[in-house]
């Protein structure tokens, strides 16, 4: 089987292939704004030109993308008409009558400036049902299609609908969606009974707007993507990361885009973990810089961490979809410094991105960012960046930062070029420290996975500063996100709402959603071409103390459901509580709100392959020696003779003393000065920071 994973990011596309007889190979591509396929499809048929066979050969298409993402972030979705209850009209306006900034009478509400759906276009219907599901005031047919007929009239592009307690009793939505595809074919139509079946109703009324509001869009780019891709000769369908960490259908896909949020961020996690289990170290941080952004995962055990679905946001959204936990800040190599009116230096998050990037590529960019620091330090050589294949010019960057940041600050470049450097590296050591010592983990545990095309380049620095004892460095750095995609199995969650306790729990109940849910998922996989004995179900709760507002997700035991069933999930609750806020309450009973069932059809991962084994000598693949900069304790430049290795030519065993530069196709790796690295038996550099923390110099 040949399969292919591509991930699109702001500034590259990253693509990964795999043969099932051992065969692998990488490429990347600059990315696409204006249409994100094109840059796609062009980089799958460079990468199959290179490697000899024909784009029909591929069997599968993997994809994380950042459409939706960007979609929301930029607030140019569709216009959305919204259909719902009477009396309800308001709910996304009012949302949780929280504000950014409490004491602040005058500040701007971010869902109100930025509205998903504008108040002329929400249109009410007569309509009731019940928390338990019953009907208590018909629909109308008649207003019903009189409200669809003016939507569509005014222009809008999706419809929403949200009817009160929906997620017992689908009909009435239902109902509506009918009447939307007779009397407006072709609108896209989102059903809170559908993308999130499940109680809380502003959050259920945000995602479902939100998925009318990116699914025109995103949809048909899919549907372009596809149809791209089958032109080319691709065989197989497009299956796409999900927020969850899971593949999904391109149909599936293009009806809940909404499930694509964090689409490519995950990815990198996936990958982080499969590198970090492969060179024996399962705990990791995964710290994923690519040109625009850096993307931050922590995962214990190599097991993703799932957000709690009351901080599943995106943007100044809420999104009630499983999403794996994963954040991303504003730092990447296009990250552009400058010196603000105040005569502050800051770094980002603004982005030079493709067009016209950093100014050492010498496409128009006349701003200093990260990467221009990175040539002016000596780190990035002109004659090896991508292999070559992309130009670079150091007078370039040297001249802006002099003139944005060295003369304005009235110090020399090299400073100004460590202190970008430093600048950046604090703001991604800040976000690994909250998603991981603010949350109870100790990075001394971990391992921190350097991923992406300027990862390898900051991981020896911040590694340094939260005492994470080692650094792994993939092979393939750049294209872990594409690597990730490789490395997931094909996965549908869904929830339902049971609204029960265990001191009294409705045990039928529990069970008769958790069985529904199961084989509405098989079905869903099957449908997509799985055979149902290679799918595993996994089964979770959404639970709380009586009282409490938020749930935490625990892991249903297995085994029938009964008593001792009911009391090994509540058990389970208190030690997930006690873990989480250092508390559990034994004599308090466990309300279990809602039932989630996972199907998993589980696909063939890309096994790392074992290296040649070397001694510890690595002078053989020492291409040259280079003036790096790095600095001193009392933080001062100071310049170091630098030998700068090709990757291609390390092997296992070979053991390195920094400060060294690792020169690759995707990417390049800084040991720094006193710190050591040693290539392991797949190929991943392990980098001991602990000399480079404790020494004198740096």
């Amino acid at each position: 089987m040949k399969r292919i994973g591509v991930d699109v990011g702001g500034t590259f596309t990253d693509l990964m292939y795999w043969d099932e007889d051992g065969s692998v190979a990488v490429h990347k591509v600059p990315s696409t704004p204006q249409d994100p396929s094109l840059a796609t499809v062009d980089g799958v048929r460079q990468l199959a030109e290179r490697i000899g066979i024909s784009v029909r050969d591929l069997d599968q298409f993997l994809h994380g993308t950042t459409v939706a993402t960007n979609i929301v972030l930029e607030h140019n979705g569709a216009d959305v008409g919204l259909i719902t209850t009477e009396g309800f009209r308001d709910v996304l306006h009012i949302a949780r009558k929280k504000r950014p900034l409490n004491y602040s009478s005058y500040q701007d509400l971010p869902w109100q400036k930025w509205q998903l759906v504008r108040r002329r276009n929400r249109r009410v219907v007569p309509e009731r049902i019940d928390s338990a599901g019953e009907v208590l005031v018909p629909l109308d047919l008649d207003a019903a299609r009189e409200q669809v007929r003016a939507l569509r009239d005014s222009g809008v592009r999706a419809i929403a609908v949200c009817f009160l307690h929906a997620y017992r009793n689908p009909a009435h939505e239902q109902a509506v969606k009918e009447i939307v595809e007779q009397e407006c074919p072709g609108m896209f139509v989102s059903l809170s009974s559908e993308v999130a079946p499940q109680y809380r109703e502003y959050e259920r009324f945000s995602t479902t707007a939100l998925n009318a509001f990116v699914g025109p869009k995103v949809s048909g780019y899919i549907d372009n993507l596809a149809e791209t891709t089958r032109e080319a000769g691709v065989r197989g369908d497009i299956r796409l990361m999900t927020s969850a960490g899971g593949l999904i259908s391109s149909r599936r896909a293009a009806d809940n885009p909404v499930l694509l949020l964090t689409s490519g961020v995950v990815a990198g996690l996936l990958g982080g973990c499969a590198i970090g289990a492969a060179s024996g170290f399962p705990s990791v941080i995964t710290l994923d810089v690519g040109g625009t952004s850096a993307d931050i995962g922590v995962a214990p055990d190599g097991k993703l961490r799932m957000k709690h679905l009351l901080d599943t946001r995106i943007g100044d959204y809420h999104a009630m979809v499983p999403m794996a936990e994963v954040d991303t800040i504003g730092a990447g190599g296009g990250s552009i410094a400058f010196v603000d009116a105040g005569g502050m230096f800051r770094v980002g998050p603004r982005s030079a991105g493709a067009t016209p990037g950093p100014a050492c590529y010498a496409r128009g960019g006349t701003e200093p960012t990260s990467t221009d620091a990175m040539v002016a330090m000596g780190w990035l050589r002109a004659d090896s960046f991508l292999s070559g294949s992309m130009h670079v010019e150091p007078a370039l960057a040297t001249k802006a930062i002099d003139e944005h940041i060295a003369g304005r600050l009235d110090t020399s470049v090299e400073q100004a070029a460590i202190g970008i450097f430093q600048i950046l590296a604090h703001a991604m050591t800040e976000a690994i420290s909250l998603h991981s010592v603010r949350k109870g983990y100790d990075p001394r545990d971990f391992s921190l996975v350097a991923e992406g095309g300027a990862g390898p380049l900051y991981a020896w620095h911040i590694a340094e500063q939260l005492r994470v004892p080692r650094v792994i460095v993939p092979h393939h750095p750049g294209i872990a996100s594409a690597m990730g995609l490789l490395s997931t199995d094909i996965r549908v969650e869904t929830p339902a709402t049971v609204w029960t306790s265990s001191d009294d729990p409705d045990l039928e109940r529990i069970s008769a959603e958790f069985d529904r849910l199961g084989a509405q998922a098989v079905e869903q996989l099957a449908g997509d071409g799985l055979d149902p004995e290679e799918i595993v179900l996994e089964r979770s709760l959404d639970c709380r103390y009586l009282g409490q507002g938020y749930e935490l997700r625990v892991p249903a035991p297995p085994g029938r459901i009964d008593e001792a069933w009911m009391a090994a999930a509540a058990d389970a609750f208190h030690q997930v509580h006690e873990r989480t806020y250092s508390q559990r309450f034994d004599d308090k009973p466990v309300h279990v709100v809602n039932v989630r069932v996972a199907a998993i059809g589980r696909v063939g991962h890309v096994p790392l392959a074992e290296v040649e084994t070397g001694g510890p000598d690595a002078s053989a693949a020492i291409k040259t020696t280079t003036e790096a900069l790095f600095w001193t304790p009392d933080n001062q430049p100071k310049t170091f003779a630098t030998p700068v290795y090709d990757r291609s030519a390390l092997r296992a065993g070979n053991t390195l003393t920094g400060p060294a530069i690792i020169e690759q196709f995707d990417s390049t790796t800084v040991v720094g000065p006193q710190q050591t690295a040693t290539i392991d038996r797949v190929g991943h550099i392990i980098i001991d920071t602990a000399a480079g923390s404790e020494g004198d110099q740096r």
